[in-house]
């Protein structure tokens, strides 16, 4: 077949009228669920980390673009299947929406895109577009759970590379101490952003310069690997830049922008070296599989507009069934968001007392019920009582969200030491709570704390409480959560307070649990 048949045979396709059924059914589903791609474009715009996820669709419509030839010559072969596939991601979606995890929500929305694409196009041309379909994941503001470990993995490396030079340094927790100064890697020292860019850029590098899967695959990995591993030497750099120099040098702003320029000479290092390796030419295969693509058009059947449209709508419908089912579940939070109970505990073995273990207290968003008091025993142990619950869990007034806090990053006064995960015995039962130790210029304390979902279910996971909480509001409609913290103060040894905390939840934990259930009574 010479060009000009083709030109003329691929102007008369039908197809053309499945790739603008496809464009408005994407559109749909983006209107439909608009609060969630808005969510994602609020995030790209008040955060520079997620600033790119504006490049993302100029990205992808540009790849599309570019291989608009080899995809218009596909034979489209609707593929109904790929509606089922849209059920079970608009299922994904309306869980996340209960449990209030936006990330997994918007991760839902995106991937609904690539199905429509399946469902009104077929499989065929979904996968000759699979990497730019794939690509808009990264418009997803994703990464936040990946900032304690980046952090512990900066500080690590700092202070071993800091010993490796025979430089005294002390660590607590993420604060490290030199003779001359003293240091704090915190979530802008974690490298995140330098990894999100790195992986973003490199995968799109990757693939548009090689055409292999293994030299991409390979590519890709060293774009994750290499800044994590260059934000470690960053920061063992401006720690030493400041040492040598008696913290006057680094110790400020200009240590981001030493960052930045680092960071740039690494990128620019790793894609000079990937050059060495690029794939421009196209292969034989190729283009054997590009004059079969156009002879599966001459001999196929053609799809009628009739079917095609009727694919369109159902992808549309199923589309529309989430968000309604979810605003059905949200009809009577109005209703009950603003009742509340005062939550009265009476005194056994404990007194309550004016004064208080410290003048810390934990943070919490939205509007939730609060109870604290203090208590001391005839030994003058001394335990502060913290419980907030919320009576409904919505967005940005949520048990589960990253602005609930102990301490905040940059905080003056406290700081975070330790935190592990322990098994208390209290009354026979075992109860696992987190534990934290928190210490200021003048106090130390250990603090425990743990969630309750609904009436009884209990955890310290924040991910297993929001799988909880959605599976609550699914099928009960019992959307109370919990969190209940006690703290006592030590001198040296934490265990000095463990032994407190397990008297005072003996006494006072039956009493505890008696109060919320009058609370999920009131909930009901």
């Amino acid at each position: 077949m010479n060009s000009s048949v083709s030109s003329e045979y691929l102007g008369k396709n039908p197809a053309n009228k499945a790739f603008s059924l496809t464009i408005l059914a994407i559109a749909a589903i983006l209107l439909i669920y608009y609060q969630t791609a808005w969510s994602m474009a609020a995030i790209w715009y008040r955060s520079d980390t997620y600033a790119h996820g504006f490049l993302i669709l100029p990205f992808v419509i540009y790849m599309i673009w570019t291989k608009r030839r080899s995809i218009s010559a596909l034979k489209q072969q609707p593929s109904p299947m790929a509606l089922v596939g849209l059920c079970v991601l608009g299922f994904l979606w309306l869980v996340a929406e209960l449990a209030s995890v936006q990330v997994v929500a918007q991760y839902a929305l995106v991937a609904m895109l690539p199905l429509v694409v399946a469902a009104i196009l077929g499989y065929r041309i979904m996968f000759a577009m699979a990497f730019p379909l794939a690509y808009l994941f990264f418009a997803v503001p994703f990464g936040e759970i990946l900032i304690p470990p980046l952090i512990n993995f900066t500080a690590d490396f700092t202070v071993r590379a800091l010993q490796l030079s025979d430089i005294p340094v002390y660590r607590e927790g993420t604060f490290i101490s030199l003779p001359t100064g003293n240091w704090s890697v915190v979530e802008a020292c974690s490298g995140l952003r330098y990894l999100i860019a790195s992986v973003t850029l490199g995968t799109l590098y990757a693939y548009l310069t090689y055409r292999s899967l293994g030299r991409r695959l390979i590519f890709i990995v060293l774009s994750v690997l290499v800044p994590i591993l260059a934000n470690g030497v960053r920061a063992y750099l401006i720690v030493m830049t400041g040492h040598l120099s008696d913290m006057t040098v680094a110790v400020g702003v200009d240590h981001l922008i030493y960052g930045w320029i680092f960071f740039g000479l690494v990128m620019l290092a790793l894609f000079w070296v990937g050059a060495f390796w690029r794939e421009d030419m196209v292969n034989k295969h190729d283009a054997y599989s590009k004059r079969k693509q156009l002879d599966l058009i001459e001999n196929g059947s053609p799809v009628t507009s009739t079917r095609t449209t009727a694919i369109a709508l159902c992808a549309v419908v199923i589309g529309l069934i989430w968000p309604a089912y979810a605003a059905y579940l949200d009809r009577d939070s109005d209703e009950s968001k603003h009742s509340s109970f005062d939550l009265v505990l009476p005194e056994y073995n404990w007194q309550f007392t004016d004064q208080s273990v410290s003048n810390w207290e934990p943070m919490y968003i939205g509007n939730p019920g609060k109870f604290s008091q203090h208590y001391a025993n005839k030994e003058n142990n001394t335990v502060n009582l913290f419980i907030t619950y919320y009576l409904t869990q919505r967005q940005g007034d949520e048990l589960i969200n990253s602005g609930n806090i102990l301490v905040p990053e940059m905080d003056l006064t406290w700081r975070i030491i330790n935190e592990t995960k322990e098994s208390v015995e209290v009354n026979s039962k075992s109860i696992t709570v987190r534990q934290t130790q928190l210490k200021s210029f003048s106090t130390n304390l250990l603090i425990w704390r743990w969630y309750i979902l609904g009436e009884d279910e209990e955890t310290t996971s924040p991910y297993i409480a929001k799988v909880i909480l959605a599976k609550n509001r699914l099928l009960s409609g019992n959307e109370l959560g919990v969190e209940i913290i006690v703290a006592a103060s030590y001198n040296v040894d934490p265990v000095e307070a463990e032994s407190v905390l397990q008297q005072f939840l003996t006494d006072m934990l039956p009493n505890i649990s008696n109060s919320l259930v009058q609370i999920s009574g009131n909930r009901k």
